[in-house]
């Protein structure tokens, strides 16, 4: 039997092929060096000629002892690294080739307690063998559709992990990496995120949020994704005048068919509601406005507010192999500094980074003129983003503070945290070291019912 919203899909994706702005995928002959001199996600798997960058040798696929699986909060891997050295305010110019403009800027606003420690460099991302397949699958016929509104010829792996292409189709290859990279099939965490005031103060929002990844579905293929990258619900918990409030997310897969599908549960209304301003610079109540919609997973969303251009691949210091700073019990107050996250949790280390730059559409509305995103080369993560203002100043610099869940195996962040130059203040968003659980994943596929706007009303519970 037939499935008349397949058909229709179908119909619509070929319609959108007609202002498709497509070229040639790598070929087969191309796509054969991931697994060899390329890593399975496209890396360069050979180290640095200084070696201060090792090859990839496999990543971190295996737990330490005394992990017991997902939920857990993690166990560091490597207890035994140490500081290599450390930079500040006073030795940043000694290291400026690999300082992104956003962290030379935090040691300028903060030149007393903002510092970098450096760790050895340690390539942990790796990916099931089943996503490094269907990568390989991806690389020779994945396509960006329009103006990078949207995808296809591609599922349950990286779209493009080679480059290729002029230098804008190049940087929308690297943020779809990004829109639709590996992070399991499902997760569910119950977490906290807060915005620090100048005088340090803050408040905790506690939410509890699930999200299923239907284009790493494991049962599925690419013509039964029906447009849909994931979809995500949050259900805040405290404190009580934002409790019983929640959130549904229906991401998209090609914005020109469908943008992105959102709603919200007002608890004093009881009602479910269109969310139809849920994107772009839309402002996040939780936030205290120091985080939009888009700045979500560092980002999200649509591309098309922006002119997209590929700067080149860099080294360059990120946060990586962040364990410390997940350590189940250590206290919020211990990891929230003044003016930013407490650096002795923190680990950088030395990677190789694609570098993108968004600038805005004349014409088009953003509170961010332009953007620079640093994507982690191996994870397709975007670790650090600086965010200018219409009048070109360095406005904001966001972190994702990254670590690899082993049990996926997989780098992910494990906070994310936005900092406000101007107003200085911070939003820090992922805490849970006070929580019984950390994430949890599983490979199980719920019932696409679960995420429907019915769902949300019967299970949102003031």
């Amino acid at each position: 039997m037939i499935n008349k919203k397949s058909v229709i899909l179908g119909s619509l994706l070929a319609l959108s092929m007609a202002s498709a702005s497509s070229w040639a995928a790598v070929s087969p002959d191309e796509a054969s060096r991931l697994g060899k001199d390329l890593t399975p996600f496209g890396s360069i798997r050979a180290g640095n000629d200084s070696g201060t960058i090792p090859a990839w040798t496999g990543g971190l696929t295996k737990p330490p002892a005394g992990y017991q699986g997902s939920g857990q909060h993690h166990i560091d891997p490597f207890p035994k690294d140490e500081v290599l050295f450390t930079i500040n305010a006073s030795n940043m110019d000694l290291y400026a080739e690999h300082l992104t403009d956003g962290v030379r800027a935090m040691f300028e606003a903060y030149p007393t307690s903002f510092r970098v420690p450096v760790y050895q460099s340690r390539r942990t991302h790796a990916i099931p063998e089943w996503v490094a397949e269907n990568t390989r699958k991806n690389a020779v016929k994945a396509e960006v559709v329009g103006k990078g509104e949207g995808l296809q010829g591609a599922f349950g792996g990286y779209p493009f992990p080679i480059l290729h292409g002029n230098r804008e189709q190049k940087a929308w290859q690297v943020i779809w990496n990004h829109l639709t990279r590996w992070r399991g099939v499902s997760a569910t965490r119950r977490s906290s995120e807060v915005a620090v005031q100048v005088s340090g103060d803050y408040s905790l929002v506690t939410s509890q949020q699930e999200a299923f990844f239907n284009f790493y579905n494991p049962e599925g293929s690419e013509s039964e994704l029906d447009n849909i990258i994931f979809y995500y619900l949050s259900f805040t918990q405290s404190p009580p005048r934002l409790a019983g409030g929640a959130i549904l997310v229906h991401e998209t897969l090609n914005q020109i068919i469908n943008p992105r599908n959102g709603w919200g549960y007002n608890a004093g209304q009881r009602r479910v509601r269109r969310a139809p301003n849920l994107g772009y610079d839309s402002p996040i109540a939780a936030a205290e406005n120091l985080r939009t919609a888009d700045d979500t997973d560092i980002f999200n969303g649509a591309l098309d507010r922006y002119n997209w251009s590929y700067e080149g691949l860099k080294e360059v210091y990120i946060p990586y192999n962040n364990y410390r700073i997940g350590k189940k019990g250590l206290p919020y107050s211990e990891i929230l500094g003044t003016s930013h996250l407490n650096p002795d949790y923190t680990r950088w280390e030395l990677q190789r980074v694609h570098v993108v730059e968004a600038t805005l559409k004349e014409g088009a509305r953003h509170i961010y003129h332009k953007r620079r995103f640093y994507v982690d080369a191996d994870s397709w993560n975007t670790v650090l983003l600086d965010q200018y203002d219409g009048r070109g100043e360095l406005w904001r610099v966001t972190m994702g503070i990254a670590k690899n869940y082993y049990e996926l195996p997989g780098v992910w962040t494990v906070l994310d945290v936005y900092h406000d130059l101007q107003a200085r203040r911070y939003h820090a968003l992922g805490l849970d070291t006070e929580e019984p659980n950390t994430r949890v994943f599983t490979d199980a596929v719920p019932n696409k019912r679960y995420f429907s706007p019915a769902s949300l009303r019967r299970r949102s519970v003031r």
